[in-house]
């Protein structure tokens, strides 16, 4: 069994877990998490055990998404030269299948067996990207998903937001990247269904248990079928623009500006001054806020 650095892997048959393990970060996606996923994935695909994977956070977050704190630098000189950011390498590394962190993320896609991503507290950014790879999504009503970069320094990755929402709900949530709770989520089908945070374990592990009875080749013909439609309609191609132009979002006068202000007065000023005016994510009042008290156990 691997050590992890940014996540926890543990199995009971027929089930398999995988905790993001930041909680002190709110589970902020850093190297190697993307590699890790992709590594607990892999095996859990390989065990005879496993018919299941169930995806978490540990704390009060699913995940905040990247830490964008000092810009890129954690990723070094795989996006850098010179301490300065390099356009070709950030192309490279964004749209390479042996380094991309979204490509790793899709490990969650591209597994055979069902995935459930159980979504409490912040799913926003490029968590949310990720969480939308799963197969079902189940979340606490009280949850935060969206995409603040919508507004700065991002774009999508995935396309889940695209593929799963219909034309209306994406282009409003990808215009105005006004956060969802797991409640209203669930009510526009952009995630399975939203419960009260008492009962969200409770409910994976029932959804789990339940899908373990069926034939594991049925489970996994069936996800080939709706993944195939999926891959058919342009997922592949939408992604690399999204990576694209998701670098050239990071890079343009104002997200630098973004980002110097996140290195000079800290990320909350900078998140502040682009949330502040629209009331959201953490301006927002506290019954649109997750419960900081809901936490999950590693």
């Amino acid at each position: 069994m691997p050590t992890f650095e940014t996540l926890l892997y543990k199995t009971e048959a027929p089930i398999a877990t995988i905790t993001l393990n930041r909680p002190e970060h709110l589970n902020t996606i850093v190297p190697p998490m993307p590699d890790e996923i992709e590594k607990a994935i892999g095996l859990a695909e390989r065990d005879p055990e496993i018919k299941v994977i169930v995806l978490r956070g540990a704390g009060r977050a699913f995940s905040g998404g990247y830490d964008f704190g000092g810009g890129f630098t954690h990723w070094g000189e795989a996006m850098n030269t010179d301490g300065r950011w390099d356009p070709g390498k950030d192309f490279v590394m964004t749209t390479a299948r042996e380094t991309s962190p979204n490509q790793k993320f899709m490990a969650i896609w591209r597994a055979s067996k069902p995935v459930i991503a159980q979504v409490h507290g912040w799913c926003v950014g490029g968590a949310s990207d990720y969480a939308l790879c799963a197969d079902i999504i189940i979340a606490s009503d009280d949850a935060v998903i969206g995409t603040p970069y919508a507004r700065m320094w991002g774009a999508y990755l995935t396309g889940m937001w695209i593929y799963r929402l219909s034309l209306a709900k994406v282009k409003w949530h990808s215009l105005t990247g006004e956060p969802l709770t797991g409640k209203e989520a669930a009510a526009v089908e952009l995630i399975n269904e939203s419960v009260p945070f008492e009962n969200l374990e409770a409910r994976v592990k029932e959804i789990a248990h339940k899908l373990a009875r069926i034939p594991l080749s049925q489970l996994q013909a069936q996800k080939l079928i709706v993944n195939q439609t999926y891959e058919n309609m342009g997922l592949a191609s939408t992604q690399t623009l999204g990576s694209i132009l998701d670098g050239l979002m990071r890079n343009t006068p104002d997200a630098l500006t973004f980002i110097e202000t996140a290195a000079s007065q800290g990320v909350r000023a900078a998140i502040e001054k682009r949330d502040g005016p629209w009331g959201d994510y953490s301006q927002a009042p506290p019954e649109r806020r997750p419960d900081p008290n809901h936490i999950i156990e590693p």
